[in-house]
This record gives structure tokens, C-alpha cells and sequence, in this order.
């Protein structure tokens, strides 16, 4: 049995189409946690075991874990928690409920970044690797997927893409770092949760082909969009003002701050891609950010 947290988010969804096709063919069994069923896809809602509820509750992931052999472990962004409560005090009891019902592999969503000298100073990323450093202490067999920053966080800023050909960070604009696309993360989960032959604990780093700085970002954009894009750099002043405008708790705001510092500061650098595969920026901008930016384009054709 394996069990799929956050299974309509980004990630999840991805994962559970994946697993949902496969698992037949394997002799596994699904099962899903989820506050809201009528979002799972019609295609999948009759193919799965439902668990109504939210996956940071205890009663909840009891219900969850019970025969349970695998989980796919991925803590929903809640900005009115503090970056601790937000990751570790979100995943204290289903750290307590592995144990207690002998789930033996979990594959969690996290963050590139321990092995750097700014891993302690990173704000959301921290709390990210110390929740990693909770689950690994329940005795399961663990894999954190680490990755960077997510191609699907321009789908952010959609709008203003198409309408001023802008798009806003906080990074150097000629720092490249490694990206990655969220279909990417979850074909590594499936492979990790169907093939369990792996023991102890370690990270997975998942990138894309190559590092990107955003004048990279913006060059590709223009050229598979077909009009200008620019990148706009802002400052952390300003991150923090508007965060902190949406009424978004201060430690996870400052949180948010920090981490973005250190990915400036070459947080993720460093990591050895070999081989190197995933989806390639250029292959994403087409598939995924066009018909977003430009659906009427994409309808023409």
C-alpha cells in the first residue's frame, strides 16, 4: 500500500496519474489523504482509497498509515505558520504514526541545500532539511527529494508576462542556478515508491538539464514566446512589504527573506548533475508556460 499526500497539488497530481497507471501492473494498492475528495480527478477517484482529512493531523494520518509500506510525504506552504510549525510541527504526527504502524519507506519533498555552509541560515530551506532530519528519526527507510527552485513558479506571474513582458526575483541576474520542473519530481517519487529496494536515509537531488540565471530565463521566454521578456530584479526590502501585505505570519515572511538570500548567495550551486536529464527549460516554456501566457496562440494551432 502506498500512501499519496497533497494528491491535487502540483506535485501530487502529477505523481498519482503516474502511480495510478503503474500500480496494477506492480500488484500495489493507493491510497490517498485529501481534504477535499471532490478534487481528485473522476479518472482516479474510483481507482484509489480516499482518507478525508488533512495529512498534519494525528487522527487523520493514524487512519492514513494503517498497512500502509510507503508514503509520499510533501508539507502543503501554509504562510500563517512560522517556518517551524509550518514543516516540522506539521509532520510531527505522521512521524510518530510511521513508527507506530511499521511504514517501512517514505519519499518527502524538500529542498537542495545541506551540504552548503548556508544550510543553517536559509530560512524556509532549513526548516525544509530539519524536517527531513525528523522524518529520518523515525526509523523509516527515507529519501528526501531535493530540489531547487520550480519552472512552475513563473506560472505566478502569467500575467504579467503577457501583459508587460515582465518577470520578477530577487536574485543576481546573471546567477545561474539549477531549476526544475514539478513532472520531473514526481516521475522521481514514482520511481523511489514503486521500486523499494533502497534502505536507509539519504537526498535525491532533482534538477533540469542545466543551470539558468534569470537574463537565461528571460532569453528563452523571449524566444519561444515570441515577444520580449525581461527580468525585473527586486529587492528583499520589497519582497518582505509585499508578503507581509498579504498578511502572511513575520517568521515565515522572514523565513521566505532568508532563503532567498542564500539561493542568491549560491545556495544550491554545486550539485553534481550527472547524467543529465529532465525537462529542459525551452521544452517547458512551450508545454506549459505558452498555453498559459498566450492560450490564444496555442488555440490557433
Amino acid at each position: 500500500m502506498i500512501v499519496i499526500t497533497a494528491p491535487t497539488g502540483n506535485i501530487g497530481r502529477r505523481l498519482l496519474s503516474l502511480l495510478v497507471e503503474a500500480a496494477p501492473a506492480c500488484g500495489e494498492k493507493l491510497r490517498v489523504v485529501v481534504r477535499d475528495p471532490a478534487r481528485l480527478p473522476d479518472a482516479v477517484r474510483g481507482r484509489v482509497e480516499v482518507v478525508t482529512g488533512s495529512h498534519g493531523d494525528a487522527a487523520t494520518v493514524e487512519r492514513a498509515f494503517t498497512g500502509a509500506d510507503a508514503v509520499f510525504w510533501l508539507v502543503p506552504p501554509d504562510g500563517s505558520l512560522t517556518p517551524d510549525e509550518a514543516y516540522s510541527g506539521f509532520t510531527h504526527p505522521a512521524a510518530q504514526a510511521f513508527a507506530a504502524h511499521g511504514v517501512s519507506h517514505v519519499v518527502g519533498v524538500s529542498a537542495l541545500g545541506r551540504d552548503s555552509p548556508l544550510a543553517d541560515q536559509a530560512g524556509l530551506v532549513t526548516a525544509s532539511l530539519a524536517m527531513d532530519d525528523l522524518i529520518a528519526g523515525s526509523g523509516v527507510a527515507y529519501r528526501a527529494l531535493a530540489n531547487p527552485s520550480f519552472f512552475e513558479n513563473l506560472l505566478e506571474e502569467a500575467d504579467s508576462i503577457r501583459s508587460r513582458g515582465v518577470f520578477t526575483d530577487t536574485v543576481d541576474p546573471d546567477r545561474a542556478a539549477p531549476l526544475v520542473a514539478v513532472a520531473d519530481i514526481a516521475a522521481t517519487a514514482a520511481g523511489l515508491l514503486l521500486d523499494r529496494t533502497w534502505t536507509g536515509v539519504g537526498s535525491v537531488p532533482v534538477l533540469g538539464p542545466q543551470d539558468l540565471s534569470p537574463n537565461d530565463l528571460a532569453r528563452i521566454m523571449t524566444e519561444e514566446l515570441g515577444h520580449p521578456v525581461r527580468y525585473q530584479r527586486e529587492s528583499l526590502d520589497e519582497l518582505r512589504s509585499t508578503m507581509l501585505g498579504y498578511g502572511l505570519n513575520e517568521a515565515f515572511v522572514e523565513g521566505m527573506v532568508e532563503m532567498k538570500r542564500a539561493k542568491d548567495l549560491g545556495l544550491d550551486s554545486g550539485v553534481d548533475r550527472s547524467p543529465r536529464t529532465g525537462t529542459g527549460f525551452a521544452q517547458w516554456c512551450a508545454d506549459t508556460l505558452k498555453p498559459a501566457v498566450l492560450p490564444e496562440a496555442v488555440d490557433a494551432h
